[in-house]
């Protein structure tokens, strides 16, 4: 790792093989072209991640005659987006078995035969990669794999949030969500109590990628512009191998990452309690308590989360791993706000952002003042520091935005702990996207800028990393606890606990 000064004058850790590799000449093929029809080519891969010597084997459904699969490693590339890393020969294509369904918890899981193995060697970099599946007859489709280095120290660690993409696959009609019902609706009701990773994501989401476009790739590819000194799992690697966050000076939690099982959490708040920081950009973080069981694929493939802790089976066996409505509800009853600051609170923001704090080392150099709204950046879903709840009590405001109708606010906030860990959350799960600042790909997969909204968030990235990625964030910012000019008065005691949502 070496250091790097920004043209913003911000200074930054860098990893010379990230550079190196961003300097390779880029492609637009990993773009999915053509019309697509669902279920024409799918599949998954039997791990959501994986390291150099591991062989990963496809699972695809097809009604092409014969299919084979480009490896994209996702970054920055000269604002291509993506490089080849390898191609698969062609094999023959197959229509596989119906998916079954697990009765009373509903899991969806297929039981279908291999199509292609992929070695994955050295040559494969750490990082983000998209598996494009490819048919005869123009199909195409995504299968999504993190590449990961778990002998990494870097200063950076990128968390794809699989968890909260698998709660909210609907492939096979259900999800942690939905249920299918006789009548061909779906009900709150009848949703799945575990799913499985061995299922693909459907076309209709970002051609089975998931999330990944919509609330990670933004970051990906600006920290890979900067040659960010970083590394990468998925939350579920968190979980099978928490002791190694300690490795890192900070660890990034994206747009939707509301799945957390009890070793995330733990691992979590042990790190920050020894100086390790937290990134938190997105909203409706560690909100669900899960656990994570083997499939006869591989361990960790199926996640069990029944939101009613009565019909758990661990109820009363251990209650620290009940999987009730959410984290705050007996018998877990633990706030994510004591990790995060921030508490959920609703859905359906679409407000302006609302600086408070323009003199707070995060908008350093972003031109804002006080008072100063950036519009429609909080959408969907939102968070907020609530001072009636547990929590770090020298925390910082630095945005607080009204959310029109719900007498509410979504907050930017930041705390640092007594080691020196600083917490850091946007409050918005609209965040990452609005710091997508590249027109090279298509709107709809990746969002165009937005004048006089993405370039000062970007700006705000850039101190962010830079104040988090050399240890423990109070050495150079440390908070003061200025909730107390934005809550005054009725505020200071609003917010009781919100009924978690069905949806």
């Amino acid at each position: 790792m070496t250091t790097k000064k920004l043209a913003s004058g911000v200074e930054v850790p860098v990893a010379r093989w990230l550079v190196e590799e961003n300097a390779k000449p880029g492609t637009l093929n990993w773009v999915v072209t053509g019309k697509q029809v669902p279920h024409a080519i799918e599949g998954f891969a039997s791990q959501v991640s994986a390291v150099a010597g591991d062989e990963v084997t496809l699972f695809v459904n097809t009604s092409a005659r014969s299919v084979s699969a480009q490896v994209f490693r996702m970054g920055f590339y000269k604002g291509l987006g993506g490089r080849l890393v390898t191609t698969t020969g062609t094999v023959a294509g197959q229509q596989q078995p119906p998916s079954t369904v697990t009765p009373t918890v509903n899991t969806v899981s297929c039981p279908w035969s291999p199509t292609l193995t992929l070695q994955v060697t050295t040559t494969w970099p750490p990082g983000c990669y998209l598996i494009k599946l490819r048919g005869t007859g123009g199909q195409q489709q995504y299968v999504p794999l993190t590449v990961r280095d778990d002998t990494s120290t870097a200063a950076y660690v990128l968390q794809n949030s699989v968890t909260t993409w698998q709660a909210y696959n609907r492939w096979g009609g259900y999800s942690l969500y939905y249920g299918a019902t006789p009548g061909g609706g779906a009900s709150f009701a009848n949703r799945a109590r575990i799913v499985s990773f061995d299922r693909p994501y459907p076309q209709t989401w970002a051609q089975g990628s998931a999330d990944f476009f919509g609330n990670e790739f933004p970051v990906l590819y600006q920290l890979e512009s900067l040659g960010c000194d970083l590394t990468y799992w998925t939350d579920v690697d968190l979980h099978a191998r928490p002791q190694l966050l300690a490795r890192h000076k900070c660890l990034f939690s994206l747009g939707h990452d509301e799945y957390w099982s009890k070793p995330m959490r733990d691992a979590a708040v042990a790190a920050v309690a020894n100086g390790t920081n937290l990134a938190f950009l997105g909203a409706n973080a560690c909100y669900r308590q899960i656990r994570l069981q083997p499939s006869s694929v591989g361990p960790n493939r199926l996640e069990v989360c029944y939101k009613d802790a009565a019909a758990d089976p661990m109820r009363g066996v251990d209650t620290t791993v009940v999987t009730g409505p959410s984290w705050d509800s007996p018998p877990t009853s633990w706030p994510e706000c004591e990790l995060i600051g921030d508490m959920y609170q609703s859905i359906g923001a679409n407000d302006d952002l609302v600086v408070t704090d323009a003199s707070a080392w995060f908008f350093d150099g972003c031109g804002f003042t006080d008072g100063q709204h950036l519009p429609s950046v909080v959408q969907g879903e939102y968070d907020r520091y609530v001072p009636s709840l547990p929590g770090p009590r020298n925390l910082d405001v630095f945005a607080h935005s009204p959310v029109a109708g719900q007498a509410d606010w979504s907050d930017i906030t930041y705390y640092t702990s007594p080691a020196g860990g600083g917490v850091l959350a946007t409050g918005m799960a609209s965040f990452v996207n609005k710091l997508s600042n590249t027109t090279a790909f298509p709107w709809n997969i990746v969002p165009k800028a937005i004048p006089g909204v993405t370039t000062p968030l970007l700006r705000a990235m850039e101190n962010l990393y830079g104040a988090v990625g050399f240890g423990p964030a109070a050495t150079r910012e440390k908070s003061t606890g200025n909730w107390t000019s934005i809550y005054t008065g009725s505020a200071t005691t609003a917010g009781s606990p919100p009924a978690p949502p069905s949806a």
